[in-house]
């Protein structure tokens, strides 16, 4: 799942650094160790566990948090200086670096790509060319658009030459062309200061603006084409920003000199770490792994398994109140990453929130899946997921009736779940909250790139020849593409050209955390949901039951989170208009995780809300009030109401079901090996 959210929440810029000699992560690779190279390379460390938690105050969504500000070389202590490098030393760190280079670029030839492996990567070049040449064409089918397409971008430049000319003669001018708000790759000051940097940003920017615009204005092509051309597009403009190389971003340039090159021996040595990790594959670090321990510093809720299937296990978690309200609270996260998202630690936890106002809360932990789960099917989740947990705190606390709460695709299954329970006079769930949840696919964001019956047909054989699952890996690239600026651009600079270890952060380690999806429930979710929209329209049949969402009556909590880029709002909205009985819609500001997970201690973000349901969400929008700090107050008040009175709290084990493992059990260890 986030993955990782393309977010843009706004950030002060952060005071620039420039960092004395950088800090190789872990256990020097093999390759490192045997590089003969006379100069003194930062040497590298093992990595203890960290006893202190994540900082408190993350950066967007999953990307990377603030750095914070360091010690500075004292001939760089302005930010701006380029400083003179000892020669000798900064020569035998370039050699170094590029023997290190020399020996990853083998690893990577060298890895073991099964024939079935290259198939897929060429059939997607093969993609990506098609779909560009479509685009090329229809300007080759209408000359006085390229005429026309040319001169925009000719006059771009001019006016791009005007500028620097007249700032040359020392005038105060407006620039052509500037980074937005959220962009981090041009935040060191010598992109505007530095005019030679100024012009590499700015020209970067008018190019890669222009392309994109040559996209959105093609005519004569489909809107699905359109909206690959225009991710690749950005992919490619992404790649080539002048801040990913060392002699065009000039803290890399500054930090190089400042440290006589050993920011690149020691980037070098985290690229080799990445590569034997990944197993021949760059496998890029985004937070220090060792930082964080599963029960220790992360997931620390006490609570008991009380139930397990072959799918997930059933944690029911230890009241703090001594009165709770009657109807028990049931989440059920998504199973793309792990239900620890909900429970980072004792500030951020919405699991331990809950319990304080007091619920009896009870969460799904599903399993990471292998080959021998390969042909569970959204059916088996629903029935092995969401009637299992029912029947399981029917047994623990003698109640039948329960609230419950779906997470992304956690929501997606309560809201087929709800509806199948509805063709069969289940009355057992009483509310249902849903967390950034679709069920209405026609407007699903920049996942949609990735969805047409070819490239899900791909999707089907390649995990029918890995052994029947997706693997973890696969998903995680496929979320850090949607934000490779911060997920993936940002920490080749960080960590393989400025040489720094990356920061210790909850979200980026649980985003790491990655788990394998069973093909037959995959494909389905694709196909029915993403594809062919079948729940939104009526059309999709599980356990013998074709689902109405018309026919669920419950009252709806409905969340969104307004730069939310895999579930957006406007989609999430759509379902106002499906479910048949009252519904509560409300935005919350961030995105896909940092929009859902705002503890009210945390003072952050806004969300908006509107008790009217207009037709569209810019009219819900427009009618909306923006109130400052979490969410979460306003949905406990709507909850608080269909959660029953207050009884003595639940001990986990005093039911029907004994406790089989404290939490938080032992599915949500299982790594993801691929």
């Amino acid at each position: 799942m986030d993955l990782k959210d393309t977010t843009g929440e706004k950030e002060a810029v952060p005071a620039k650094e420039t960092p004395a000699k950088p800090k190789p992560r872990g256990k020097k690779s093999a390759a490192a160790k045997a590089s003969t190279a006379s100069s003194k390379p930062v040497k590298s460390r093992k990595k203890g566990k960290a006893a202190a938690p994540a900082p408190e105050t993350p950066a967007p969504e999953t990307s990377a948090p603030e750095k914070p500000e360091s010690a500075k070389p004292a001939a760089a202590a302005d930010g701006q200086d380029f400083v003179m490098p000892d020669i000798g030393r900064l020569a035998l760190n370039l050699m170094h670096a590029a023997n290190l280079g020399q020996k990853a670029a083998r690893q990577l030839m060298q890895a073991d790509d099964s024939t079935s492996d290259a198939s897929h990567a060429v059939h997607d070049l093969q993609r990506v060319g098609k779909t560009l040449m479509d685009v090329a064409a229809s300007y080759m089918r209408n000359p006085a658009k390229i005429v026309e397409a040319q001169t925009a971008l000719f006059e771009g430049y001019l006016g791009l030459a005007s500028n620097i000319t007249r700032r040359l003669l020392g005038e105060d001018v407006k620039p052509v062309a500037s980074p937005s708000r959220s962009d981090k790759r041009f935040r060191d000051p010598d992109w505007q200061e530095n005019i030679v940097f100024d012009l590499m940003k700015q020209s970067y920017l008018l190019t890669s603006k222009w392309l994109t615009e040559r996209v959105r204005h093609a005519d004569g092509i489909d809107q699905h084409t359109r909206e690959k051309a225009d991710f690749y597009v950005r992919q490619m403009a992404n790649a080539v920003s002048p801040s990913n190389f060392l002699f065009t971003n000039p803290e890399i340039l500054r930090t190089t000199l400042a440290s006589n090159g050993e920011n690149l021996v020691s980037g070098m040595e985290h690229l080799l770490e990445d590569i034997e990790r990944g197993h021949g594959h760059i496998q890029i670090q985004q937070t220090d792994m060792s930082a964080f321990t599963l029960g220790e510093n992360i997931a620390t809720t006490p609570g008991k398994v009380v139930y397990q299937n072959d799918l997930m296990q059933l944690i029911q978690y230890e009241p703090t109140t001594e009165q709770v309200h009657k109807r028990p609270l049931v989440i059920f996260p998504p199973w793309i990453n792990k239900y620890y998202i909900l429970d980072l630690g004792p500030e951020k936890s919405l699991i331990k929130w809950c319990l304080d106002q007091g619920y009896t809360v009870f969460v799904a932990s599903w399993v990471n899946p292998d080959a021998r789960l390969a042909l569970k099917t959204f059916e088996d989740y629903m029935y092995e997921g969401v009637y299992a947990a029912l029947d399981a705190v029917e047994k623990a606390t003698g109640e039948k009736e329960v609230n419950a709460v779906g997470y992304c695709i956690g929501g997606t299954l309560l809201a087929c779940s709800l509806a199948h329970m509805a063709q069969r006079g289940d009355t057992r769930i009483k509310s249902a909250t849903f967390l950034v949840t679709q069920v209405d696919f026609t407007e699903a964001g920049e996942l949609k790139v990735f969805i047409d019956e070819e490239q899900i047909s791909e999707i089907e054989q390649q995990m029918h020849e890995k052994g029947g699952y997706l693997k973890g890996s696969t998903m995680a690239s496929t979320f850090n593409m949607l934000r490779s600026n911060d997920l993936i651009w940002n920490y080749v600079v960080n960590n393989y050209l400025l040489g720094r270890e990356p920061m210790p952060f909850d979200i980026l380690y649980w985003n790491s955390d990655a788990t394998r999806l069973p093909s037959a429930m995959h494909v389905f979710y694709l196909r029915e949901c993403y594809l062919e929209n079948k729940l939104a329209e009526g059309r999709m049949v599980l356990g013998g039951e074709e689902l109405h969402l018309g026919d669920v009556k419950v009252p709806v909590y409905l969340q969104s989170s307004r730069e939310d880029h895999i579930s957006p709002y406007n989609s999430v909205y759509k379902a106002t208009k499906l479910f048949g009985g009252p519904v509560r819609f409300i935005c919350a500001g961030s995105g896909h995780i940092a929009g859902v997970i705002n503890p009210p201690s945390a003072g952050k973000y806004n969300h908006w809300l509107n008790d009217d349901l207009p037709d569209t969400p810019d009219d819900w929008f427009k009618g909306a009030s923006d109130h400052k700090g979490s969410w979460w107050p306003d949905w406990e008040q709507w909850l608080s109401e269909k959660s029953g009175e207050m009884v003595p709290a639940r001990i986990p084990g005093s039911g029907k079901l004994k406790v089989l493992e404290d939490a938080p059990g032992s599915y949500v260890l299982v790594k993801s090996e691929d």
